[in-house]
């Protein structure tokens, strides 16, 4: 009878994930719009990504700490967070949009984003029944959508910004009203905590710190790129015969952004069938390929410019997933909850770096040296999990298959 009804149950959560998730970026989506109407400059408007991911970090880390996963029913854990987040994302309206204010509320979004993933991620293991690389990169999907989903309601609604934001905290307060009523698979197990005295043995763990030197190259790039291409797509196509550049820019940005659902399924899959390394370097050299060439395309054909830019979509996130699961199987038990904060507050930090020198870089060499250095982090990424790959301990993954 359980799992009868597991794939509505999964359905749901996923769905509620993907509009919850919206807030994310809803921001950085009508950034063409603020930065022509406020004369935003290039650190105000890389704050309105950042901030989320810095928020995200240190709710992970408040969380983690104090096992907040455990303490509080994860559905009402999740559905506070979807409230809180869409009520500060919501304020933004009321606030001078070229102030610190809205930067703070950015933060607070991003600190709650942190009782909305983690804790999705959380639920939907509990319909876990050997399934667990699909469900992770369901959810991994979801969050890509989910980042994919205000430039879809900037092109729904192109006259005004504002709507935008509003559609995005409205999407999070029906998603949190929508949890309530979502049924568990079990019971939550128990979330890891985070042990600051663990990091140096952690880190002696070869094999492991190679696991996320290859996530730290591969979060060099992808916030970056998922934060600045509908800038770049605007500025491609505004030179162009477009009546509307920037609903064409936000349509496409959708598309390319939410693509990368399909590469995180597919890659989950591939990975569990080929190996993680296998798949995480395949998606890197590719990914990286692309940040190295689309700069160069904004002024060719668009066709082509959509292609690559396509392509980089789906690489940029495929292998998302695969670095949790070689922490997760590379790591002592006891230390999996401290391995996995550990990556992701760190990852999450350098992306910071990479959302803020993007735009300084193409304000003074231009889109292409602004890609082109994205493409650092895929190099070094892929030389990484080569190494993790010629190690012994890389027996431990995905059954064998390296």
């Amino acid at each position: 009878m359980a799992q009868a009804g597991k794939p509505f149950a999964v359905g749901m959560i996923t769905i509620c994930q993907l509009m919850a998730l919206s807030l994310w970026f809803s921001a950085t989506a009508v950034l063409p719009q603020l930065r022509a109407e406020f004369d935003l400059g290039a650190i105000q408007s890389s704050l309105f990504t950042s901030s989320v991911l810095l928020g995200f970090v240190l709710g992970t880390l408040i969380s983690a700490f104090f096992g907040l996963a455990d303490r509080v029913e994860a559905r009402h854990f999740w559905a506070a967070s979807a409230f809180i987040a869409a009520t500060a994302n919501i304020l933004i309206l009321a606030v001078p949009v070229d102030g610190g204010v809205v930067i703070g509320l950015r933060l607070i979004t991003g600190i709650c984003m942190a009782g909305i993933y983690p804790i999705g991620m959380k639920m939907v293991a509990t319909w876990s029944r050997g399934d667990t690389g699909f469900l992770v990169g369901l959810l991994v999907g979801a969050l890509t959508m989910g980042s994919a989903l205000p430039h879809l309601f900037a092109v729904a609604v192109p006259l005004d910004w504002r709507m935008v934001i509003v559609a995005a905290s409205i999407s999070a307060y029906i998603a949190g009203v929508a949890i309530l009523f979502v049924k568990l698979g079990g019971t939550p197990g128990k979330s890891p905590r985070f042990d600051p005295r663990m990091v140096g043995h952690i880190w002696a763990n070869k094999p492991l710190r190679h696991a996320c030197y290859g996530y730290f190259g591969h979060m060099w790039e992808l916030y970056a790129m998922w934060g600045w291409i509908g800038l770049f797509l605007y500025g491609a196509l505004s030179g162009r015969e477009f009546d509307n550049p920037g609903i064409w820019a936000a349509l496409l940005t959708f598309a390319i952004v939410g693509i990368g659902a399909f590469g995180s399924l597919a890659g989950g899959l591939l990975a569990d069938r080929i190996g993680r390394t296998t798949v995480t370097m395949a998606a890197m050299a590719i990914s990286g390929i692309c940040a190295l060439v689309a700069g160069a395309l904004c002024d060719a054909s668009i066709p082509i410019l959509i292609v690559v830019c396509i392509v980089w979509g789906i690489s940029v996130i495929a292998d998302s997933a695969q670095f949790s699961s070689c922490v997760i199987e590379l790591a002592d038990p006891h230390q999996v909850g401290t391995a996995l904060t550990l990556q992701n507050a760190i990852g999450f930090i350098i992306a910071l770096g990479s959302i803020h020198l993007v735009p300084v870089i193409a304000d003074a060499s231009g889109w292409w040296g602004a890609f082109a250095m994205l493409a650092v982090g895929p190099l070094l990424g892929f030389i990484a999990m080569g190494r993790l790959r010629n190690m012994p301990e890389a027996i431990r993954l995905a059954g064998g298959r390296r």
